[in-house]
C-alpha cells in the first residue's frame, strides 16, 4: 500500500542502518526510516485495508522519512480508534519488541525479577509498564536525569546506567541471586553486566540491541562463567520466521490496549529536516521516550 506519511518514528535501527552495521540493511543512497503512520492513498490487489484508513507499519528497507511510503500490507495495522497517528508510533516496533522479550522469549511470570536497560526509551518504557502488569519486580536502568520518568512508570528499583558496577547493584537488590530475566538492549560493557546479574541456569538474557557496541562471549564463558539462557531478538526476523508468534504478540498488545495497560503516548516531534540532529541526540542517549519526524 502507499501511505501519505503523517508521522515517522525514529528508532536505533535507523542509526545502525546509517552506520552500515545493520545486517542486510540498505546501502546508500537510500531513504532512511523504517516506521511510519499515515493515510492509505493507494493499495495493491488483494489488500483488505481500504483507502483513507490510517495505519502504522514498518518497512525494514527504509523510506519512512518522506512524504509518502510504500508499505508492505502484511506489516501494517490500523490505527486504534481514538488515537492520533503520532500516538500510535511504537505499536509495530517498540511495543512488540518489548512484549516478545518479556513473554514468549523471556517467559516472565508473576513474582519474578526483571532487569530492563534503557528504561527511559520507547521500548524500555513499554517493557516497564508491561512487566509490572504481569506482576514482576522491575529493576530499571537509566541515566540519572531520566530517573523520574522511569519511576513514574512504576519501576520498583532504578539504577544509574552509568554505574561502573551495575551487576553488583543488581545482585545486592536480589540478595545475590540475580534476576530471572534481563532485557539487554545496550551492548558493550552493559552486556557483561547483564550476564553477571542474571540467575545461573534458569535465568534468561534477551539481546535486542547494541548501541553501546559489540560484546563477545565464548562457549567457555557459557560453561564456566555465565551459565544463563542467551536468546537473540530481532522483531523483523520474528515477523518473517515466526509469524504465528508475532500474531499472538500483536493480539496480546491489543488486549493490553483495551485493558488500559498501554495507552496513547505523545512522542517528541520534530520537522523532517531536523532528522540528522535528532538521530545524533538519540545515538548519544540524550533523548527520552518516542521520537517522531513530521514531513
Amino acid at each position: 500500500m502507499l501511505i501519505r506519511v503523517v508521522a515517522a518514528g525514529i528508532n536505533f535501527v535507523d542509526i545502525s542502518q546509517a552506520r552500515g552495521t545493520f545486517a542486510g540493511g540498505p546501502r546508500p543512497p537510500y531513504v532512511a526510516g523504517i516506521e511510519a503512520a499515515g493515510e492509505v492513498v493507494a493499495a495493491g490487489e488483494g489488500v483488505e485495508i481500504g483507502l483513507g484508513t490510517h495505519v502504522v507499519g514498518v518497512s525494514i528497507g527504509g523510506g519512512a522519512f518522506a512524504e509518502y511510503l510504500v508499505l508492505p500490507a502484511v506489516a501494517a495495522v490500523s490505527v486504534p480508534p481514538g488515537w492520533d497517528d503520532e500516538q500510535v508510533l511504537g505499536l509495530v516496533v517498540n511495543w512488540p519488541t518489548a512484549l516478545t522479550a518479556l513473554r514468549p522469549l523471556g517467559g516472565l511470570t508473576a513474582g519474578q525479577a526483571v532487569l530492563i536497560h534503557a528504561a527511559a526509551g520507547a521500548t524500555g518504557q513499554a517493557a516497564v509498564k508491561m512487566a509490572k502488569h504481569y506482576g514482576a519486580t522491575v529493576i530499571a536502568t537509566a541515566s540519572p536525569e531520566k530517573h523520574e520518568v522511569v519511576r513514574a512508570l512504576g519501576a520498583d528499583h532504578i539504577l544509574n546506567s552509568r554505574s561502573p558496577d551495575l551487576a553488583g547493584a543488581v545482585l545486592e537488590l536480589t540478595d545475590g541471586a540475580g534476576v530471572d530475566l534481563a532485557l539487554e538492549s545496550v551492548g558493550g560493557p552493559t552486556f557483561t553486566a547483564s550476564l553477571t546479574a542474571t540467575k545461573r541456569v534458569t535465568g534468561r538474557v534477551i539481546v535486542s540491541g547494541l548501541p553501546a557496541g559489540e560484546a563477545g562471549i565464548s562457549n567457555w564463558d557459557l560453561v564456566y562463567r555465565h551459565q544463563v539462557q542467551l536468546i537473540g531478538l530481532n522483531i523483523g526476523t520474528v515477523i518473517q520466521a515466526a509469524p504465528q508468534m508475532y500474531s499472538e504478540v500483536m493480539g496480546e498488545l491489543f488486549h493490553l490496549i483495551a485493558a488500559g495497560v498501554l495507552t496513547p503516548t505523545q512522542p517528541t516531534t520534530h520537522d523532517l529536516a531536523e532528522g540528522p540532529k535528532i538521530l545524533t541526540e538519540l545515538e548519544s542517549r540524550a533523548t527520552v521516550g518516542k521520537l517522531a519526524l513530521l514531513p
